[in-house]
């Protein structure tokens, strides 16, 4: 009886095994673990897990677990890192931005220099200072634009300022995301 010995497949992430596709006037340097991306809207670095391996090739950057073996956890932080990379590429290209609107009567948002001024129907006005790297327009006095080339970092902003004056269910007044649909409450009825 001869024995057929099974080759076993290692499988990484579906996310994982894409590669990132570097664009034009955008600069990789790779030094061990540690990643630096320089483009038109500024430069991003990322220390990758140690468990991921990164390369340059033919215009690309390829990622690939470190261990082969078909362990959920080594497949899970390849494509986390791909994904963590890939934003860095969008970030230093186009960068992110994220869109708040002020619903109520009197609400109002004003950019000065690194703060900004909110009135949003409390007995003072909230004065949130802006992080370094992060840009915020205010086109209107309803709306405010965040602007940067960390992608968790717009996004953290932007939940802390939401954060002030969240909608309320019943009217929808308050902070809330461009895009984000609020599902009003009927009021009680006697």
């Amino acid at each position: 009886m001869a024995s057929v010995i099974k080759e076993k497949k290692i499988r990484i992430s579906r996310v994982g095994k894409k590669p990132i596709s570097i664009p034009a006037g955008v600069s990789v340097a790779i030094d061990g673990q540690q990643v630096a991306l320089k483009g038109k809207n500024g430069s991003a670095a990322l220390m990758v897990h140690p468990w991921v391996e990164v390369q340059q090739q033919d215009g690309a950057i390829k990622v690939n677990p470190r261990v082969l073996t078909n362990e959920a956890k080594y497949r899970a932080m390849t494509g986390t890192m791909r994904a963590l990379l890939n934003n860095m590429v969008i970030g230093v290209t186009q960068g992110f931005q994220r869109k708040l609107v002020l619903v109520g009567v009197g609400y109002r948002a004003q950019a000065q220099g690194k703060v900004l001024s909110l009135t949003l129907g409390f007995s003072h006005p909230v004065e949130f200072k802006i992080p370094e790297g992060i840009s915020i327009q205010t086109p209107s006095q309803t709306e405010i634009v965040i602007q940067g080339i960390d992608k968790q970092l717009v996004g953290e902003v932007a939940a802390k300022i939401r954060a002030y004056r969240p909608p309320e269910p019943y009217k929808g007044k308050g902070v809330r995301y461009s895009d984000e649909t609020i599902i009003l409450k009927e009021a009680k009825k006697k």
